[in-house]
């Protein structure tokens, strides 16, 4: 009896010990439905971040664990990291596209002893409601802050916001509001659209009464852009001199085909283009290119995983890949490297990256191909947000 229980404890060690070996990462994400694509390009990036690094961390072999919320679902997205904590035994989360599924999720980290790495969802908020959280992807507020000055240098004083009708949209009113303000223009009117809103004619006819010379508008992107950039064309807001301007989810590259000869001429800023020029991004998009299938399909959220999965190999690495999450979070404030996207660093104070926004236009190559061409480049931002979220 005494030997059988001895040789069930060393099983036992034995199994602990192979469990040790493995690291789960558990990654929420939209897998199916309207999003899709979007996971998609994280699952591009983190397959790109394998083939170029390997899935070893100090002898530690690293193992993802998907799961699908394919549009925003606050409640099922906690009871999936709850399951991925519980059952599958993840030692971080990561993934996240959308604010409310990430808000939600937060919850959980401090019981879980569970970082998260948010490679999307883009409220300054979630950075501030725990501690555990970190951020590789970008804010509304980041990427919308420049482009106010980009109008007010292009002579235009006066602009009209249209913006969806949730967390995100209301980011990028206020902080366009905001910073425009700063620069001396006006917000003759700002109208928000309902998530749902699929017919914008009756919207664009705002925009002629406003008396606007610009319009800045922000909507999830996807479907909805691309109907939306054709209202305000077919309208004859652009033949009338209206200045369009956005933000970089409007323009994203899986969209330019869509968009075609409509997109031209568009400005928007943002974190990323995936033709950004550097060795270090070369790389990324030629292994992404391989891992998503269709070059095509490659948008930004495939950076936010990529460098999501450098930051999570450099926390395990602090931890020689044990779980404490506090030690691993402490272990990156501060952390600067070169991204695809040009240099970044986390932030020690807010754990949100401070990284290059670019002004970009919609062009075309030689070879017909759309693309979002940098003609401008904001150093080190951070996120002007921050210090409107309540502590």
């Amino acid at each position: 009896m005494k030997k059988l229980f001895t040789i069930a404890l060393a099983f036992a060690a034995m199994s602990s010990a192979a469990w040790a070996e493995t690291i789960k990462v558990g990654v929420v994400g939209p897998f199916s439905g309207p999003f899709a694509l979007q996971g998609k390009n994280f699952k591009a990036g983190i397959d790109a971040w394998f083939a170029l690094n390997g899935n070893k961390v100090g002898g530690n072999d690293i193992q993802i664990v998907y799961r699908d919320v394919p549009q925003a679902d606050p409640a099922r997205s906690k009871a999936l990291a709850q399951e991925l904590v519980v059952r599958e035994g993840v030692q971080y989360l990561a993934g996240f596209y959308f604010t409310p599924d990430a808000m939600a999720a937060t919850a959980l980290l401090q019981q879980a002893n569970v970082p998260m790495v948010v490679m999307n969802a883009a409220t300054s908020a979630i950075v501030a409601a725990s501690p555990q959280v970190l951020r590789t992807s970008f804010t509304t507020w980041q990427t919308t802050t420049p482009i106010a000055k980009v109008a007010k240098d292009q002579g235009v004083t006066k602009v009209i916001t249209l913006v969806s009708d949730y967390g995100p949209g209301i980011d990028a009113e206020t902080a366009f509001k905001t910073a425009f303000a700063k620069e001396g223009g006006q917000v003759v009117e700002s109208v928000r659209m309902p998530l749902s809103t699929n017919d914008f004619a009756p919207l664009m006819q705002r925009i002629k009464d406003s008396g606007a010379q610009g319009l800045f508008t922000f909507l999830p992107s996807g479907p909805p852009t691309l109907a939306f950039v054709k209202a305000f064309n077919d309208n004859g807001l652009k033949a009338a001199g209206v200045k369009f301007y956005a933000t970089g989810d409007l323009t994203q590259e899986s969209d330019l085909p869509a968009l075609g000869e409509a997109g031209l001429g568009l400005q928007t800023t943002f974190h990323y283009a995936v033709s950004h020029d550097s060795p270090e991004n070369k790389a990324f998009v030629a292994a992404a290119e391989k891992a998503i299938g269709n070059p095509a399909e490659l948008s930004f959220p495939a950076v936010g995983a990529f460098d999501g999965m450098y930051v999570i190999s450099k926390m395990i690495e602090a931890t020689g890949g044990k779980q404490d999450a506090k030690k691993a979070v402490e272990a990156v404030k501060g952390l600067s490297w070169i991204s695809p996207r040009g240099p970044v660093t986390i932030d020690a104070e807010s754990r949100h990256i401070t990284e290059n926004i670019y002004l970009r236009e919609v062009a075309k190559d030689a070879n017909g191909k759309y693309y979002n061409k940098e003609i401008q480049t904001f150093e080190k931002q951070g996120d002007p947000g921050l210090a409107f979220v309540k502590k």
